[in-house]
């Protein structure tokens, strides 16, 4: 499969190694459809949930949830689906950004009202793995009673609620408690091959599943106290201790508020993605002909890579005047720049000669 740099939806893989003794698990964007039709269903508990009442929570909490639904359309007319918690009656929704990774295109369904609407990014956090996109055209929408996860303890009762499976509706509800805090696991981007570590981590037991991304995890008074990140077509957050991870509601909301307030930083980016046009192997390949860099599989007919002459076998080795040592690395250089902007491209070409050209950007699927 083919993924476009700077624009590429990809597997998140979490790394072993988690603090506290943790054991290892897996982070991917929301659910790649078709995906089974797996819910959490509200009996599936963890321990120590039956004394509170999982079904009231929810009741509280759903009306304040979207389901989201991407077209990837640089990867061969895919889709994804994930979750999102609404902050605003006008329709600003939080989400992790993995779920709209590579959206050409995003829907959003109220879960309180049904209404399905068209959403734009307004920015996202690749690093901390947080976006905020906006409900075109909406009002009138339920919020989410937002918590303090600073207060959260190790054996408090939570529940975890979202799109699980990518099916739409009603979302599931899975009870657990909270096993562990400040957790760290390295998530890697499987279509460039760039890692990130994701810290502060809630971790519980509650049954996070697939399509759960960006959804709410629920303490006993139906705040939400964090934004579940969760497993992916193809992997399982299953562990020997059921291992589930939830962003800090706290940290969710500092990085939503930078990026309302238009405050881009090495990690933020606000508005439309640029984008170059190039693709690259899943293998994500570092170096050909004994020249590292992003390794190109293809480029996009017409977009600027193809216009500067860029093709199959060549190798980007700079961007900016910044060196690019892997597709990741120029993944992460692109998520600085805007669409419009002109930049300098290196590379160099399966003949082994070297390049320089100038650039305008393209505007792209979100990173």
């Amino acid at each position: 499969m083919l993924v476009g740099l700077g624009i590429g939806h990809g597997v998140w893989r979490t790394s072993q190694g988690f603090s506290s003794g943790s054991s290892g698990g897996s982070l991917n964007p929301g659910t790649t459809l078709p995906s089974g039709s797996g819910s959490n269903g509200s009996g599936n508990t963890g321990s120590g949930s039956s004394s509170f009442d999982t079904s009231a929570i929810t009741a509280k909490v759903d009306p304040a949830l979207v389901d989201i639904n991407t077209t990837l359309g640089y990867t061969q007319g895919g889709r994804a689906a994930g979750t999102g918690i609404v902050l605003t009656s006008d329709g600003e929704v939080l989400t992790n950004n993995h779920v709209i990774a590579g959206a050409t295109s995003v829907t959003a369904t109220d879960v309180g009202n049904g209404h399905t609407y068209r959403a734009t990014v307004i920015g996202y956090d690749r690093v901390h793995d947080i976006a905020i996109i906006q409900l075109q055209h909406a009002s009138g929408l339920t919020t989410a009673s937002i918590g303090d996860s600073s207060s959260v303890s190790v054996g408090d009762k939570v529940v975890g609620i979202g799109n699980a499976g990518g099916v739409g509706g009603t979302p599931s509800a899975a009870a657990g408690t909270v096993t562990a805090l400040n957790q760290s696991i390295t998530a890697t981007d499987e279509s460039d091959g760039s890692s990130e570590q994701l810290t502060g981590l809630i971790q519980t037991n509650a049954n996070i599943q697939q399509g759960d991304s960006g959804g709410a995890l629920a303490d006993s008074q139906a705040q939400v106290i964090g934004v579940d990140t969760a497993a992916s077509q193809g992997f399982s957050l299953a562990t020997p201790s059921n291992a589930g991870f939830a962003i800090p509601i706290n940290q969710a909301t500092t990085i939503g508020d930078a990026i309302n307030a238009g405050h881009a930083s090495s990690t933020i980016h606000i508005g439309p993605t640029a984008f170059l046009g190039v693709l690259v192997d899943t293998t994500g390949s570092s170096s050909a002909n004994g020249v590292a860099g992003a390794v190109l599989s293809d480029v996009v007919p017409g977009e600027p890579a193809a216009r500067a002459g860029l093709g199959g076998g060549d190798v980007i080795t700079s961007l900016g005047g910044h060196p690019v040592r892997s597709a990741g690395a120029l993944t992460e250089l692109l998520v600085l720049y805007h669409p419009d902007d002109r930049v300098q491209l290196g590379w160099v070409d399966s003949a082994g000669h070297s390049h320089l050209s100038t650039v305008k950007l393209a505007t792209g699927p979100a990173a």
